[in-house]
């Protein structure tokens, strides 16, 4: 039985994900204004959907041949915990009259199966592109969570979920950036030149400064409140650092550490201005 408890298979492994679910949660629930039992559903229902992946994952690397075919049965174990958890909260959901937010889920399951298809077939490292929309999937959780907060549907939650999205999006880019630094040697960075380093840091900085721009743009007309365009400053004044100061020698643990600073700094600052 102790075999089933192992945090490899029960738990995802690139632990920056974890900010891809709880931000949006975090956001929708505070925009909503309240957290009653419906919330404690939702919470209950993202957070099993979030944590069934890493079993699943297991699975399918273990008849590819992948990984022990012994990680079966404990992946399975996680599997079915993950997913009766998910189903209770599910309806716990619906019979508080909230079955509409199931639709939310719709997009997942094309995008997981993606993504246990390329797992099955060894590619799944340096996807940016599943990544980015594997984020948009994720960041439903902020309407969800804000039309429980409100007790109805209001379109003012896609608004959540579209700035949600563009800074995970940014976010995946640039640390796609500060980790292909890291992996140039003193040597060849010695012969970069200025411009180099900016066209190396050119789609880190495409994404965060629309973001800046589309924030700017929408809160001038009021079309959003008139301040939220803040936070994505500070992501997009944290590219601009990246870009100029690259990540030489950086160990991952230092890129995602700053990463998840920074990603919590937008999640309070946004909580913050848009309330």
């Amino acid at each position: 039985m102790n075999s089933v408890f192992k945090k490899q298979i029960a738990l995802p492994q690139d632990h920056g994900s974890w900010v891809f679910i709880f931000s949006p949660l975090l956001i929708g629930f505070f925009a909503g204004g309240r957290f009653q039992v419906p919330g404690l559903y939702l919470l209950i229902a993202a957070m099993s959907a979030f944590l069934i992946r890493q079993p699943m994952t297991v699975i399918v690397k273990a008849l590819s041949g992948r990984r022990s075919a012994a990680d079966l049965s404990p992946a399975r174990f996680w599997l079915l915990v993950y997913g009766f958890i998910a189903a209770a909260a599910l309806t716990g959901l619906i019979l508080s009259g909230y079955g509409y937010i199931l639709y939310l889920a719709v997009p997942g399951a094309p995008v997981f199966a993606w993504h246990l298809w390329l797992v099955s077939k060894r590619a799944e490292r340096k996807q940016s592109g599943i990544e980015i929309v594997a984020t948009g999937v994720l960041a439903l959780a902020a309407p969800a969570a804000y039309w429980v907060g409100i007790g109805a549907y209001s379109s003012e939650g896609w608004w959540l979920w579209l700035f949600n999205w563009l800074q995970a999006a940014a976010s995946i880019m640039y640390a796609y950036l500060r980790l292909s630094q890291r992996d140039i040697s003193p040597e060849q960075a010695a012969a970069k030149s200025r411009g180099d380093w900016w066209l190396l840091g050119k789609r880190a900085l495409l994404y965060s400064s629309f973001n800046l721009a589309l924030s700017l743009l929408l809160g001038y007309f009021k079309i959003i409140p008139a301040f939220i365009f803040i936070p994505f400053f500070i992501q997009w004044a944290e590219v601009l650092w990246g870009v100029s100061h690259p990540a030489i020698g950086w160990k991952p643990v230092k890129v995602g550490i700053r990463q998840t600073f920074i990603s919590a700094a937008w999640t309070i600052l946004f909580i913050a201005f848009w309330r």
